[in-house]
């Protein structure tokens, strides 16, 4: 077995090259190019991305859809400041998630947000620090609440507030089901006009779903990357959508990943012959 380190995984990235605030125009944003065969590197932008794809090609995303996570608010009767970042709805108004100040607020505690609009309580803690939080019915929909009251969960490199513009900016194009707690980044940069282009050259468009979950924003500290524990995520991957990238692939066609996020489900539900299936599931796991 080869030995990996996380250490090979290692590398400088200047903290000022870290965009705070996304481009004026999601497809001018800045590309690079990296030819396998001979090692060379081109700097475009975004929308040119249409020159490396062919007629038969097929480009397939993933329509998950950020939901504002984080709720700011606080403790009934002491008025402390409290948030709290959503994870994983269960039934009966449960949701799993994270809070803070994680050591002063235990179970029993109630919480409430937006000056009541929205109520919970603590009723229980998970093995890895998360916690299980029930809401109260609330005087219209909840999902209406929080679209009102949470704030959408920039990543830890941004370092800063998310604004009311980040609503938009950080959600894809395309972006269809409510799930995910992080944006499929790569995919940001598509614009409608570009996606038309796409198809109009005889590109199919595949959508898929993965949500993306806590996971991503968890540092790895195992020495060997391979022990480190993994975070389960919710994926789609619907028949149509299995025998579109089939055709492709029978076609001679190249199948294009919009992301970690596509390259990790397509992995999951690939066959050993390199085929893919349909998948409605959880993948993730330590050793995954």
């Amino acid at each position: 077995m080869i030995a990996v380190r996380l250490s090979d995984y290692e590398y400088t990235l200047p903290k000022e090259l870290i965009a705070q605030v996304p481009a004026a125009q999601r497809d001018r944003s800045r590309l690079l190019v990296l030819h396998r065969n001979s090692g060379e590197i081109e700097h475009r932008r975004f929308g040119d991305l249409i020159s490396y794809l062919d007629e038969g090609d097929g480009l397939v995303v993933n329509e998950t859809k950020v939901f504002p996570a984080r709720l700011l608010g606080e403790k009934e009767g002491t008025g402390g400041h409290v948030e709290v970042f959503l994870l994983r709805k269960k039934e009966g108004g449960i949701w799993e998630a994270l809070v803070r100040p994680g050591r002063r607020i235990h179970t029993g505690t109630r919480l409430r947000f937006g000056g009541g609009r929205l109520r919970c309580q603590v009723i229980g803690r998970k093995e890895a620090g998360e916690r299980l939080v029930r809401f109260e019915e609330t005087n219209g929909s909840f999902e209406q609440a929080l679209e009102e009251i949470g704030r959408m969960p920039l990543p830890p490199y941004i370092h800063r507030e998310a604004e009311d513009t980040d609503v938009a900016r950080y959600q894809t194009v395309y972006a269809r089901k409510v799930g995910a707690v992080a944006a499929p980044t790569a995919g940001l940069h598509f614009t409608p006009e570009l996606l038309d282009r796409i198809r109009r050259k005889g590109v199919s468009i595949v959508p898929i779903v993965l949500h993306i979950g806590l996971g991503t924003f968890r540092p790895i500290t195992a020495l060997d990357p391979r022990e480190h524990p993994m975070e389960p995520e919710y994926y789609e991957v619907s028949e149509a959508a299995a025998e579109r990238i089939n055709r492709v692939k029978a076609s001679g066609g190249r199948i294009v990943a919009v992301g970690t996020t596509v390259v990790r489900t397509l992995e999951t539900v690939a066959k050993d012959e390199g085929t893919g299936r349909e998948g409605d599931r959880e993948r993730g796991g330590q050793g995954e």
